[in-house]
């Protein structure tokens, strides 16, 4: 804390008229197998300082990997120099939206410190589900997994210290069959795998020796399974696919930077207005959207941003319509709300900025079984595959690695190669079936790239089964 302290007054001595810092030390490790094999075991630690300083209307920041107080003070002075530069060419009035300033510790839950684990143990989980994915006779079998251990120190000018410790793991496996002029994967949990703010106990529920042999086997189906038909039918989404939906289409869509136009790399503007917010119909009303960086255990948890603001609760989008964005204090409040608690970096050498936390459906009041039982004519889809939507997050194609025909209210053929294709307003808009708490999964998205130099964010999506009509599939190419 000393260091960040360090940071942000020498800042202020340099002529900052505001100014925070942290220092992050993280602790990375990652084991991969291949084929009943250890492939690949990465252990990485990294620490520094950033400090960012607020000069008239302008920003500047600068880090270090020199953990020392002159390390510090020069980030401070350094951050205001630059800020100091970019204001000679004056922006618009640029204010932060305010927030309390704390004193205070904030841990996420952890059981089993992933780290502790011995490295044996988690090579034998590796090994052992890949060895028995291959068993139903596929080509490939891949697993890995991932494991952060952040401690944050962070200092404003306005007395805020807070310091944290958030760790985090999950981890993946797949097969794939190889026919002929077919290639087919199925994966487990899913294509990203499953993550969470929580110790190793998260992989040990995963189970994946239990799963391995059915991973296996769908994908080798997968290979004689006939295609995804052309058609415009009934569509019933899985959460994991339901979660990516959410994240391409609402939650990047609704990003303050975005809207605003400050951000543009990977994901593009949006197609949001400001002068729309509370107004403007996203989706039915059975669509309830919320960022939510309370939830335990959730990848997107914490308890305090990158700015030092509190986690919290924000409605996104309340009854279909559109209510909420992901805001920083800057953002905020030029757009005269409050601070939204969303902005996060990856790293100490990155500048934080809006980032998503845990953007989540809200469970309605039915399930994955009514929702077959009450389709006539449709086709069921889960596991996303590939994705790709515009730079206006408006249009958008999805894949998914396996579906099934719905016919007279009953699961059918398995299909291979599934895609769908929509409008957002208008997708959300076709949505009348939401699953209940019961089906609800905390899915973890660990590695949502942004901003340019490019950082990776860890976001978590709540989401549930949900059946949409109307909509087109087995578009191709």
């Amino acid at each position: 804390m000393d260091y960040a302290t360090a940071g942000v007054e020498a800042a202020l001595a340099a002529g900052a008229r505001y100014a925070d810092a942290r220092v992050m030390e993280i602790r990375y490790e990652t084991m991969s197998a291949e084929n009943g094999e250890v492939r690949g075991l990465r252990q990485r630690e990294r620490a520094g300082v950033g400090v960012r300083a607020l000069i008239g209307s302008s920003w500047g920041f600068f880090a270090t990997a020199e953990l020392s107080e002159l390390g510090a003070r020069r980030a401070g002075e350094a951050a205001a120099e630059t800020a100091r530069s970019s204001a000679r060419v004056p922006g618009p009035p640029l204010e932060l939206a305010s927030v309390p300033a704390v004193t205070a510790h904030w841990e996420s839950p952890c059981e089993e410190d992933p780290l502790s684990v011995p490295l044996s143990e988690k090579a034998d989980l590796l090994v052992g589900a890949t060895r028995t994915g291959l068993e139903g006779g596929g080509r490939l079998a891949v697993a890995d997994y991932q494991i952060w251990d952040t401690n944050k120190w962070f200092a404003s000018s306005e007395g805020s210290r807070i310091t944290q410790r958030i760790r985090e793991c999950g981890g993946e496996m797949s097969v794939t069959a190889v026919g002929d002029g077919e290639t087919q994967r199925r994966s487990y949990p899913g294509i990203r795998g499953q993550y969470g703010t929580s110790g190793w106990e998260l992989v040990r529920g995963f189970d994946l020796l239990a799963n391995a042999a059915r991973v296996g086997e769908e994908a080798v189906a997968l290979l004689s399974a006939p295609p995804c038909p052309q058609a415009t039918t009934d569509l019933i989404l899985g959460s994991e696919q339901m979660a990516l939906q959410i994240h391409e289409s609402v939650g990047h869509a609704t990003e303050l930077d975005r809207i605003l136009g400050w951000e543009a790399a990977f994901a593009g503007t949006s197609w949001l207005e400001l002068s729309q917010l509370g107004s403007l119909r996203f989706g039915s009303e059975l669509m309830n959207i919320t960022a939510d960086a309370t939830i335990p255990g959730a990848l997107g948890s914490f308890g305090y941003d990158d700015e030092g603001t509190p986690a919290g609760r924000v409605d996104i989008v309340r009854d279909g319509v559109w209510v909420g964005v992901l805001s920083g204090r800057d953002s905020a409040a030029l757009a005269g709300i409050p601070a939204g608690g969303m902005v996060r970096a990856d790293g100490p050498d990155r500048l934080p900025m809006v980032r998503m936390t845990n953007i989540g459906l809200l469970p309605g009041s039915s399930s994955l079984e009514e929702m077959i039982s009450e389709t006539r004519d449709g086709i069921y889809m889960d596991t996303n595959r590939s994705w790709s939507i515009d730079d206006r997050r408006l249009n958008f194609q999805f894949g998914c690695e396996i579906a099934w025909e719905v016919t007279d209210g009953r699961l059918g053929r398995m299909l291979r190669n599934p895609t769908y294709t929509g409008i957002s307003p208008k997708f959300w808009g076709s949505m009348d079936r939401v699953g209940g708490a019961a089906e609800l999964t905390n899915w973890g998205t660990p590695n949502c790239g942004k901003g340019q130099p490019s950082q990776i964010g860890h976001t978590g999506h709540p989401a549930v089964p949900c059946r949409f009509r109307g909509v087109r599939v087995g578009v191709r190419g």
